[in-house]
């Protein structure tokens, strides 16, 4: 099973001190890469900014993984890709993923989200 197809992938970045930061994210999949979509102030986007190297694997709802952790490099999305990422959010979560989507965008606006692309070293 390619991690594209998980309910829940776990995204961990990394601090400037090495510490871990795993994060249970939404996740669509688009030609071998992983889309993920955040609030634009999240903490796990500022790490991404400075080191976009992550470690990304399949977890549960809580952020417990449910298989192995691989190496990966995120870089953040201009506003073009982060609007592709929602769409895959959108099409791959359903009524509840255009929901949260909405909500967001009435809170934050489009500018208050962003798009990030997970290109994983190995395939899971």
């Amino acid at each position: 099973m390619t991690l594209g197809r998980e309910k829940y992938v776990l995204l961990t970045t990394y601090r400037k001190s090495g510490e871990g930061v795993p994060t249970p994210v939404w996740v669509g999949e688009e030609d071998g890469a992983l889309y993920v979509w955040s609030t634009a102030d999240a903490g796990k986007v500022k790490r991404i900014r400075r080191d976009g190297r992550v470690h990304i694997g399949p977890c549960d709802l809580r952020g417990r993984p449910t298989g192995d952790q691989v190496e990966a490099h995120a870089e953040l999305l201009d506003a073009e890709g982060s609007e592709f990422s929602r769409r895959l959010i959108a099409r791959k979560y359903g009524l509840l993923g255009r929901l949260t989507l909405l909500g967001s965008r009435l809170r934050r606006g489009r500018q208050g989200t962003i798009g990030i692309r997970v290109i994983p070293s190995t395939q899971g």
